[in-house]
């Protein structure tokens, strides 16, 4: 109970810290781009337009909302991010409580290494997905309260009445947009980095790694926990942002950067 609570609260922790950049990678992803961009240079010394990059975003979101808006969403995040890390705890005990009750636990063979992992990421994945699923409303929530600075609504804006407006415009179903695609993407991430960790265990490290370890190096690659996850595939991660933050409503056209005439229209982003 005890590492339960710690998890949770260092969770937490790192959800809160992490807000500010969740937010303009958010807004980014969406395609809002309120910044012209600038001309500089790449890597290789060509000029280039470069849109901006997280410090000047985030200094136009404090100069439009202040510096409290950079953590809109925040509270129906801390609630996913909660609710999912003592949901995933609680699957993962059940899964070991069966374990030591099957008759002769204790005299089983040792499986080998490549049933342990498979035996270990089926876990994870019926953790991870649960938690995904019972979490998702909360997901949904997060993602329409940070868009809604892009035309400038204020729709949702608190946990409960977001609740309130999704399930009187869009039903129970509204709730689960994009549901499908997020839960691809964790599994899909899931299972490739952990096969691969198996894989260099088994092929190019000397020293044996252990299934906890393996374990604890896939959640750092993927994300902390069952969160979201930087290597999922790219059209799963979007599909699953984009469904759930535009369902149901209308925005205003969304600025766009303008380019000079005649320049070329290709732009990399910096910072």
């Amino acid at each position: 109970m005890a590492d339960e609570a710690s998890q949770v609260l260092l969770g937490s922790g790192l959800t809160v810290l992490s807000q500010p950049l969740m937010y303009v990678k958010v807004l980014v992803q969406v395609g809002y781009e309120p910044l012209p961009p600038t001309l500089g240079r790449n890597i290789f010394g060509r000029q280039v337009y470069q849109l901006p990059g997280l410090f000047a975003y985030a200094k136009h979101i404090v100069k439009v909302d202040g510096r409290a808006g950079l953590f809109k969403g925040l509270a129906p995040r801390l609630c996913s991010s909660a609710i999912g890390t003592v949901v995933h705890g609680k699957v993962l005990q059940r899964y070991q409580e069966a374990e030591k009750a099957e008759p002769g636990a204790s005299k089983k063979e040792p499986v080998s290494s490549l049933e342990q992992v498979l035996k270990e990421t089926s876990r994870e994945m019926v953790a991870r997905s649960a938690a995904t699923l019972i979490t998702h409303p909360f997901h949904v929530i997060t993602l329409r309260c940070m868009v809604q600075f892009i035309g400038r609504e204020t729709k949702y804006s608190g946990t409960l009445s977001a609740f309130a407006t999704i399930y009187r415009e869009e039903g129970i179903l509204g709730f689960f947009a994009g549901l499908v695609p997020r839960l691809l993407g964790d599994i899909l991430s899931l299972w490739l980095c952990n096969m691969l960790a198996y894989l260099i265990n088994t092929y190019a490290l000397e020293n044996g790694v252990s299934m906890t370890e393996m374990k604890s190096y896939s959640q750092a690659v993927t994300g902390a926990g069952w969160g979201p996850a930087p290597l999922r595939t790219h059209l799963l991660l979007l599909a699953g942002l984009l469904e759930p933050a535009a369902q149901g409503r209308q925005h205003e056209p969304r600025e766009q950067p303008v380019f000079p005439q005649g320049a070329s229209r290709k732009a990399i982003r910096v910072g």
